[in-house]
C-alpha cells in the first residue's frame, strides 16, 4: 500500500445508497469514495480504499496501512461497537485515524452508544450524512499540516 489516505469500510457499507435511506441517505459507497479521492487530489494526495463485510480483513488492511500510509478515516458500521481486534489494530497505526458515522449513533439503539475504536482514534465525526466523510478528511489535512484544510 502507498497512499496518503486509507478509507476502510466496514460490514454492509457496499449497500448504501438502498440501505435505510432515512438513516443513511441515497449516496452509495462508490459515490462518497469518489468525492473524498476528488477532495484528497486537490492537496496532491492519493486516497485508497477498502471495504470489506469481514473483521480480518479490515484488520489486514490497518496493519498493511502502517508502512504506507498517512492517515485513515474508518467507518467500521457495526464493528465499531464490538471490536476489540480492530481496535487493537488501529492502536498500531503511527499516523491519525478519525472514525466516521453518516448517523449520530448517540440518538439511536443503547448498543451504538459505545465506540470500541473511541480510545484509539483521534477523533470522531458523526451525524452529518455525507458531511460526515468531508469533515474527516478535512480534520486529517488540518492534523497533516495542510493550510486551510477546514
Amino acid at each position: 500500500m502507498n497512499c496518503d489516505v486509507l478509507v476502510l469500510s466496514g460490514p454492509n457499507l457496499d449497500q448504501l445508497g438502498t440501505r435505510s435511506p432515512e438513516i443513511y441517505g441515497t449516496t452509495t459507497l462508490e459515490e462518497h469514495v469518489s468525492r473524498l479521492r476528488e477532495r484528497a487530489s486537490r492537496w496532491g494526495w492519493v486516497l485508497e480504499h477498502r471495504q470489506s463485510n469481514f473483521e480480518g480483513d479490515l484488520i489486514e488492511s490497518a496493519h498493511e496501512a502502517r508502512s504506507g500510509a498517512r492517515a485513515i478515516i474508518v467507518n467500521a458500521g457495526a464493528l465499531s461497537h464490538v471490536s476489540w481486534a480492530l481496535t487493537d489494530a488501529l492502536a498500531m497505526f503511527p499516523g491519525p485515524v478519525v472514525e466516521v458515522h453518516l448517523s449520530n449513533p448517540a440518538a439511536r439503539e443503547p448498543f451504538r452508544h459505545v465506540s470500541t475504536l473511541a480510545p484509539v482514534v483521534a477523533g470522531t465525526v458523526a451525524g452529518f450524512g455525507a458531511l460526515s466523510y468531508d469533515l474527516a478528511l478535512g480534520a486529517l489535512a488540518t492534523l497533516l499540516g495542510v493550510d486551510g484544510a477546514l
